[in-house]
């Protein structure tokens, strides 16, 4: 778990990269808004990576782990 005094709450992996998906979500809906296509493709790429991390942590228990067998 982490804790840093940065006002953000104390998260295992899975819980920041959820909270980190929400974030750039919000941040690529403010891209698109602005016609900014490139810029909202790569958010829209982070916040996808961030949702795989996730769930590959919440499916199997931990980085890098192939899954069930």
């Amino acid at each position: 778990m982490t804790s840093d005094n940065d006002g953000t709450p104390p998260l295992e992996a899975p819980g920041a990269a959820l909270y980190i998906a929400s974030l750039v979500e919000e941040l690529a809906q403010v891209a698109k808004s602005h016609d900014l296509d490139a810029l909202a493709y790569i958010l829209d790429m982070a916040r996808l990576e961030a949702d795989q991390i996730s769930k590959r942590w919440d499916g199997q228990g931990g980085p890098g782990s192939s899954g069930p067998n």
